[in-house]
């Protein structure tokens, strides 16, 4: 588990967060990505995290790599991404606040690994974040789980090459997002637009 963020002060008047899952949801998911320099973002990212910025939201990445756990790459492979992220963003006026990651496999049934919520709880401590007025964007039946859990407004980016696995993943109709949107910059509109 990653530790807080260092920059982060202890106390902060309280905050709305626009969390957001990382592959596949603001880059095309590359499955266990190790190389910053293939990190691309998915348009409109750049535009929509700046504008979730003047709207007043913090915006927080919260992300599985299991990959860490598995030996495919390290958490330093993690963390040159997550800056390769924050250089490509800079251009349109924006940046992710903070990122927190789980380096677990699933097998290991850890509480930080999403649908578990202990990485959110710990970016609610550091910064002081309102649940009931943030919101989570991610493309996948956990990604909105993990939301659910914590009373976030959900919103789900279905990733076009992974339709069928998402809607089976959503079959049994138990759990549904807020909201459904088929990109990000347009997920981050329509939850602004919610307030």
């Amino acid at each position: 588990m990653e530790p807080r963020p260092s920059d982060a002060p202890a106390a902060r008047p309280p905050c709305r967060a626009l969390f957001t899952d990382r592959d596949g949801t603001l880059n095309p998911d590359l499955h266990y990505l190790k190389e910053a320099e293939r990190l691309e973002l998915f348009r409109g990212v750049r535009g929509a995290v700046a504008m979730a910025h003047r709207h007043g939201f913090v915006v927080i990445c919260v992300t599985n790599q299991s990959g860490i756990e598995r030996g495919l790459y390290t958490r330093e492979d993690v963390e040159r991404i997550h800056h390769r992220l924050n250089e490509l963003l800079r251009p349109g006026g924006a940046e992710v606040d903070a990122f927190y990651y789980c380096p677990h496999a699933p097998e290991r049934r850890c509480a930080c690994r999403k649908p578990g919520t202990l990485l959110f709880e710990e970016a609610r401590r550091d910064w002081n974040i309102d649940f009931a007025t943030s919101a989570f964007v991610g493309d996948r039946r956990l990604d909105v789980e993990a939301g659910h859990r914590l009373g976030l407004l959900t919103a789900l980016v279905p990733d076009p090459n992974r339709a069928a696995q998402t809607a089976a993943e959503f079959a049994k109709g138990d759990l549904l997002p807020d909201l459904v949107a088929a990109t990000f910059e347009s997920a981050v509109a329509r939850v602004l637009a919610r307030g």
